[in-house]
């Protein structure tokens, strides 16, 4: 991939990619012409470590922290010298970042250095070592408030979009860099060509995707990892709490200590912008990303976990739909771990194919990774497979019914209608591997519906939503609904605290080293466990916002409330023989926070349905139904453990 859906877009890119062709083919020295894909990719012949390594500080044009002075951000570079001193402009990749003092990048927790002068030594991950030496830029900024940068952190609002955005203004020469944090001393990037790529997992990730719903020009392609796409989204699920922070939290974590002695008045935005209600206010329309993917003009390869418990996979797939129906070029790669960077799941073919997109999109290499299929899907632990477009053609919504059961508190799911109701009280000291595991028994604490065993695979793509009438006893009272594959398998250990991976103590190098940064980082493989189910998307909602997404309002005690909850993307293959369940329930105790009440609520079977994509549409879930289902447990196969996040969830 990727593919575009206007055709103009793909006639100017072709001539675009001519042109740049052109450009950089004509003045380019024997060795630049070697790095720059005279055999279809860019070579590793510039010296990493002879590399200039600098600090600019680039002014935001904003004053986050009110002290009078125009915020500046700390930018460490790193580029071949070879270039500087021929003159030829080299692309950029950027990773913008909290992390680089208080938690540290990657497996390892790299966090930045620097020697006597201040002059960087280290910088985080592997994209400096492997890219530099093939002619490209690495540039690692601290938003805001953090490390080396002035100002205040505003978790995903206007001053960290803006810490990245001014740099990609400074590399296109659009803004004023400065070679100190005070003073008057320019800083021009008369190196660069403006073409820029940005890349970074989960608050990183997040902000590539902030500054691309800028538009900003320059910016070519981001690689957003496990990333954000709405901040409301983060900690709230449709005015449901998640975990037990505020951004205010996660602001304490990653601020720098002068930011912490002068930003004590952005926090208290923070908390005042961000009500525990669930309630959206303009806090969390600054920090909503997806209502600006028309304006986005960069290239997009997103990659998630499918099994990702701290930035759940709506994230993506509500982005992810956004950009298509915008016609942005696209790429996805989906895992089954949980907040796991690929460099640290499919290493060798990650890097690979890394450096083939962004050889294509910041130097204008043909070499062919646009005409590749668009997503590369774990389907078992390193089992992966690919779809020339996602979701695939011939996915449709489907409606599926609850009903009730021929055993009490056991209903069904199919096609058809149900009728009567379902009860259940609020337990929040369950969870929902608690629910799955005794799905097929009578319960106080859930409903579960379950269909026939299938005739034959059922693949469930994109994202599903699950409608809900209830009935309270009180005035408060969450929800939760869950998809699950009920039976045997092997996966990912996602509820680990490796979330899916274990780390070995063997060693593999990736670029060029020196004494103060090394490219060889430790190797992993696949922390696997045995199942007999499989919770596969999720979601969760706050009763009380049945009328009104966006504010909630006490319940009616007896009276029944509509509600839908948006269950998290994915793509999961239910195989034949196994059964597919929905369970609807209320507090997660390892998701959401629980109500003021405990209430009980009463399911109104005929008002209550879930939609969910299907490849080969209704036809394909017809056809899977082959006997009534039976109440039965795999006996003897242990569910993946409960999750038990940290305020905020993990975020490196």
């Amino acid at each position: 991939m990727p593919i575009r859906a206007r055709g103009t877009r793909l006639l100017w890119r072709a001539l675009l990619t001519a042109a740049l062709a052109a450009l950089l083919a004509t003045p380019m020295s024997p060795a630049a012409a070697r790095a720059s894909g005279a055999q279809g990719e860019s070579r590793p012949v510039y010296s990493y470590e002879d590399a200039i390594r600098e600090s600019v500080w680039v002014d935001t044009r904003i004053d986050g922290d009110a002290d009078g002075r125009t915020d500046r951000v700390a930018v460490d570079i790193i580029r071949p010298r070879e270039t500087d001193r021929t003159g030829r402009r080299i692309p950029v990749i950027m990773d913008a970042s909290p992390y680089y003092a208080c938690c540290g990048r990657g497996n390892e927790s790299q966090k930045k250095t620097y020697d006597a002068n201040g002059d960087p030594v280290r910088f985080p991950l592997h994209y400096d070592n492997y890219f530099v030496p093939r002619g490209y830029g690495y540039v690692a900024v601290d938003l805001a408030g953090t490390n080396r940068s002035d100002g205040c952190v505003d978790i995903g609002g206007r001053s960290d979009v803006q810490s990245a955005k001014a740099v990609v203004d400074w590399l296109n020469g659009r803004a004023r860099g400065y070679t100190g944090r005070t003073g008057d001393e320019r800083a021009h990037a008369a190196w660069s060509n403006g073409r820029t790529g940005m890349i970074g997992k989960s608050y990183d990730g997040t902000v590539a995707n902030g500054v691309a719903a800028t538009g900003v020009k320059g910016l070519k392609t981001i690689v957003p990892i496990g990333a954000i796409s709405s901040w409301y989204d983060y900690y709230f699920a449709k005015g449901a709490p998640l975990f037990r922070s505020g951004p205010d939290g996660l602001a304490r974590a990653v601020e720098s200590p002068e930011a912490r002695a002068r930003c004590g008045a952005v926090k208290q935005r923070l908390v005042e912008g961000a009500p525990r209600s669930g309630d959206w206010t303009r806090l969390w329309s600054e920090r909503d990303h997806v209502p600006d993917a028309g304006k986005v003009r960069a290239s997009v390869f997103a990659v998630h976990g499918m099994q990702d418990l701290n930035v759940r996979t709506k994230h993506f797939g509500q982005w992810w739909d956004a950009l298509a129906e915008n016609g942005v070029d696209r790429k996805l790669w989906l895992s089954q771990a949980g907040h796991v960077d690929p460099f640290d799941l499919r290493r060798a073919h990650w890097v690979r194919t890394l450096h083939r997109w962004f050889d294509h999109e910041l130097l204008g290499i043909d070499n062919g990774v646009d005409r590749e299929p668009m997503a590369d899907i774990e389907r078992a632990p390193g089992r992966w497979t690919t779809d020339r477009v996602w979701p695939p053609r011939g996915t449709d919504t489907v409606k599926l019914r609850p009903a009730k059961g021929t055993s009490p508190g056991v209903g069904t799911l199919g096609p058809r209608p149900g009728r009567g109701t379902e009860t259940f009280t609020d337990d929040p000291g369950l969870s929902e591997t608690d629910w799955a595991a005794t799905v097929h028994t009578a319960t106080l604490a859930k409903a579960g519906f379950v269909s026939a065993p299938l005739a034959r695979d059922l693949r469930l793509s994109g994202s599903s939503r699950v409608t809900v009438t209830a009935t309270p006893t009180t005035r408060t009272a969450h929800l939760s609904a869950v998809l699950v594959d009920l039976g045997p398998a092997t996966i990912r250990d996602y509820a680990h605290d490796d979330e899916g991976i274990t780390t070995l103590p063997e060693r593999t190098c990736w670029g060029g080293s020196t004494t103060g940064d090394s490219a060889c980082f430790k190797e992993t493989e696949a922390k696997t466990t045995a199942v007999d189910h499989t919770v596969f998307s999720r979601g969760w909602a706050d009763l009380g916002h049945w009328a009104d997404a966006d504010r909630g309002r006490p319940l009616t005690p007896g009276k029944p409330h509509t509600i839908t909850l948006d269950l998290a993307a994915s793509d999961h293959v239910v195989p034949q023989g196994h059964r597919l369940a929905l369970i609807v329930a209320g507090t997660d105790k390892n998701l959401i926070e629980p109500p003021a009440d405990r209430p009980t609520l009463t399911l109104d079977l005929a008002r209550t349905w879930a939609k969910v994509p299907l490849v080969g549409g209704a036809k394909a879930f017809t056809s899977t139904a082959s006997v009534t289902p039976r109440q039965s447990r795999l006996d003897g196969v242990a569910p993946p453990r409960p999750l038990n996040p940290l305020p905020g969830g993990r975020t490196s």
